[in-house]
């Protein structure tokens, strides 16, 4: 159970585009008081095929407080941004956590929530510098990318769960909180996914207790993530993960 003091108290908006696995954990970890100072406010999902929609009310959320917003039914990215503000306000949300979501923010939202939106990214981010984040990459194209990567260098057997606050650009937010796992020779991007999510699970709830804590920090690498000369073969092993999986 987290120990560490309160200082802050979160009310939660949850958004998810998929199945809501990490949103399941978090709302598990504060119902069993694993996670304290945070109140799961709301699900906000991007789509209605969303999976994540009848998970979470299954386990626990109101269904008055799990609510879809789909961007392609707004005029703009700030008409859809205001949405989402408004509906977060509704619930006296001060807080946003992107759990799988995948459309982009508008900058209003980030620009209401300064320094209160946090992003789950499945894979190594090194933001200002080449890595495994930017548009198009998520799901199985991130572990796809870092298994082709790392087999061609040879070096760094391994990926991350990485948790970032969210910037204008994708996956530029600063990183709060990474662990790593190796990477098995036997790999797939499927069995890696398998055995990283619960890990992605308890990167986001960890970092949502040193928020609440007021500890969280800003990690950077002394070393980049990806060397200069290995920048071309980054920039192919993203390309041909996107071909291999044209859906994500």
């Amino acid at each position: 159970m987290n120990t560490q003091p309160i200082t802050q108290e979160l009310r939660l908006a949850l958004l998810i585009s998929g199945g809501g696995t990490t949103a399941q954990s978090i709302v598990e970890a504060i119902r069993e008081g694993r996670l304290r100072g945070v109140t799961p406010a709301l699900v906000i999902a991007s789509t209605h095929t969303a999976a994540g929609i009848e998970r979470l009310k299954k386990h626990g959320m109101d269904p008055r407080d799990v609510v879809v917003i789909e961007p392609k039914k707004y005029a703009d990215q700030e008409a859809f941004g205001e949405a989402l503000i408004n509906t977060c306000k509704e619930r006296g949300v001060n807080f946003l956590g992107q759990y799988g979501w995948l459309v982009k923010t508008p900058e209003n939202v980030i620009t209401a929530f300064p320094g209160m939106m946090t992003n789950q990214h499945p894979g190594p981010l090194d933001p200002g510098r080449p890595d495994f984040g930017g548009h198009g990459m998520y799901g199985m194209r991130v572990h796809c990318a870092r298994l082709l990567f790392v087999r061609r260098t040879g070096r760094d057997m391994m990926t991350e769960a990485t948790c970032q606050r969210v910037a204008a650009s994708y996956d530029q937010g600063a990183v709060l909180k990474r662990r790593s796992i190796a990477v098995l020779p036997d790999d797939t991007p499927e069995s890696l996914a398998e055995r990283l999510l619960p890990v992605e699970h308890e990167v986001q709830i960890e970092t949502l207790a040193d928020i609440v804590a007021g500890v969280e920090r800003e990690l950077t690498r002394n070393e980049p993530l990806v060397r200069p000369e290995e920048e071309r073969m980054m920039q192919e092993a993203k390309a041909e993960a996107i071909k291999r999986y044209p859906r994500g």
